[in-house]
């Protein structure tokens, strides 16, 4: 079950998922809710329940994509770009099965609890053709071999990431008063990532048409080999007779010399590029909660601590490339993947016995995480996040729920990447529980992110442009058993 679960991530913060379990799905705001659900998003108020073992089975599927629209005028080049400077990539990702369990054991003041989900990751997606980070490379190459007669370039590309945290949670709640309760716990993320990705069949255009790339560097070797041979010729000749050197010749040579050292530094990419990168490791934090009851209100705090990832290669990759993404899949590398620390504050308010109003703020402290190349400098600032939502027991059996969320976060330039981005959102999600019987209780819930649109343009020339969004919706049902 774990080899095929959680290949998609779908809300939360930048590595962090907060969607594990239907009753978020069908309204996001349960930071305050008392439910069995709340072992992960409340645990304190999970001492509410009333006493016996509490089992909840939870599955999601979802359907994600990511788009990146590049302009870059080296695409210009390509033969299957038709001339345009603008090209769109894009990835897709279908997580058939993404499971949580929430388990609690209920006795006197005291809550024994239990929790498997997959709380951080990126998700997995593919790119059939793989990005624009990958073409802009082989682009750029063709452009320096125009001296050469290159007129153009051809190329296969593909890109596939999985990256995700299995999250097992052990803690207990307990009862210092009839309305205060707190929790402590700890989660053990186990982080495994699998990267693949291809730059393949490179091709150069010439008057006579599309030729390999390794014959076509073969060939240009041997024209400055020839144009070096002529002017150290030339050079003997002078010298030979003891004459000065003119100064031309000398530059000449250096300049032929150079440009044999920028092709002897292409040929490692006259077979493409190939990446298999294995990544795994191990990490624990700390989590506590507090939940207080006061009148028609209940109140909630939760603070997990920031699990320190460091995640180690196994990697075909052995030298730097000219794809800066790529140098982070070195082999024996370890690579900073912290899941940053996160603050969740709830409240629920129920006006009337039989309906709660629900608000929520997530504060994840992104800035304080380590991540690779410390991507984390580069963000301006942390992520927050913003819930509210309503549920209402329209009989004692059936109740139907609805929330959304918003997701901003302080995104920069130097920040976004097409191997690995995030975008402001919006989100919603509606569903029901309906009670079979007084130990069974089926659920349903629907959850779709909205995002925006983030455009960035590189400083220095050539001008590249990227316009990165995504999409996502996600379906769960689930079963929850009171004994």
């Amino acid at each position: 079950m774990l080899a095929a679960a959680a290949q998609t991530a779908t809300a939360g913060g930048i590595l962090t998922n907060t969607n594990q379990s239907i009753d978020f799905l069908r309204n996001p705001a349960r930071d305050a809710a008392i439910g069995l659900d709340g072992v992960y998003s409340n645990p304190a108020g999970v001492a509410f329940l009333p006493e016996g073992f509490h089992l909840g089975f939870n599955w999601q599927y979802a359907h994600q994509t990511r788009t990146i629209e590049s302009t870059n005028p080296y695409f210009a080049l390509g033969r299957k770009n038709g001339g345009n400077t603008v090209k769109t990539f894009e990835g897709v990702a279908d997580a058939p099965f993404i499971p949580s369990l929430q388990a609690a054991y209920n006795k006197g003041d005291w809550s024994i609890q239990f929790n498997f989900s997959v709380p951080g990751g990126g998700g997995s997606c593919e790119f059939a053709d793989g990005l624009g980070s990958f073409e802009s490379v082989v682009g750029s190459i063709a452009n320096q071999l125009k001296p050469f007669g290159a007129t153009g370039y051809d190329m296969g590309g593909y890109m596939q990431g999985r990256n995700y945290y299995f999250g097992f949670q052990l803690g207990a709640a307990y009862k210092i008063t009839p309305d205060l309760a707190v929790y402590g716990g700890l989660r053990l993320l186990y982080g495994t990532a699998t990267y693949k990705a291809k730059i393949h069949n490179i091709m150069v255009n010439t008057a006579g048409g599309y030729v390999d790339f390794g014959s076509f560097l073969q060939g240009a070797e041997t024209t400055i080999d020839g144009g070096i041979s002529q002017v150290n010729a030339g050079i003997a000749q002078y010298e030979a007779a003891g004459a000065p050197v003119p100064a031309e010749l000398t530059a000449k040579l250096a300049q032929l010399e150079s440009t044999k050292q920028s092709l002897n530094a292409l040929q490692k990419y006259s077979q493409g590029v190939n990446l298999l990168c294995n990544q795994s490791s191990v990490g624990v934090a700390p989590i506590l909660g507090v939940d207080y009851k006061v009148g028609q209100f209940n109140f909630a705090a939760k603070y997990e601590f920031k699990t320190q990832i460091r995640m180690k290669n196994e990697s075909t990759v052995n030298e730097a490339s000219e794809i800066p993404a790529v140098n982070k899949f070195r082999d024996a590398e370890k690579i900073d993947e912290d899941s940053p620390a996160q603050l969740a504050i709830g409240a629920q308010w129920s006006p009337i016995g039989n309906v709660r109003l629900n608000l929520g703020y997530h504060h994840f402290f992104d800035k304080d995480a380590n991540w690779y190349n410390n991507a984390q400098d580069k963000l301006g600032g942390n992520t927050n996040e913003y819930l509210g939502g309503v549920e209402w027991d329209i009989t004692d059996r059936f109740t139907i729920s609805g929330g959304a969320q918003i997701t901003r976060y302080q995104l920069t330039d130097e920040y976004m990447n097409d191997m690995s981005f995030v975008v402001n959102s919006y989100s919603f999600g509606f569903g029901f529980n309906y009670k079979a019987s007084d130990a069974i209780t089926l659920k349903a819930g629907y959850f779709q992110t909205n995002y925006g649109h983030y455009d960035r343009v590189t400083s220095v020339e050539p001008r590249v442009s990227d316009s990165f969004t995504r999409t996502n919706r996600v379906l769960g049902i689930g079963c929850e058993v009171n004994l």
